[in-house]
């Protein structure tokens, strides 16, 4: 049987979820205050993807993966029988 790819996922869904509510709004934000700061503000864009792993999408995808490698995810059956 083969590992699942876990490239986006990780250690713990806490984790990952702070990350998000760290990464969407600092990516939001990038775009958001360009008419201000100008484009000095898509500097933001820059941590944003470090905590997001990427963009919103590879976010996703690791909260997807985070979940399914979760302890608690057998116990849930959200994962198929073997």
């Amino acid at each position: 049987m083969t590992q699942p790819d876990t490239m986006f996922a990780s250690r713990s869904v806490a984790r990952h979820l702070a990350r998000g509510a760290l990464g969407l709004p600092m990516m939001v934000a990038a775009f958001v205050l360009v008419p201000w700061w100008g484009p000095l503000a898509l500097l933001l864009v820059v941590p944003a993807a470090v905590l997001l792993r990427g963009c919103p999408t590879c976010w996703a995808l690791g909260l997807a993966q985070t979940c399914a490698i979760s302890p608690r995810a057998g116990a849930g059956g959200s994962r198929p029988p073997r």
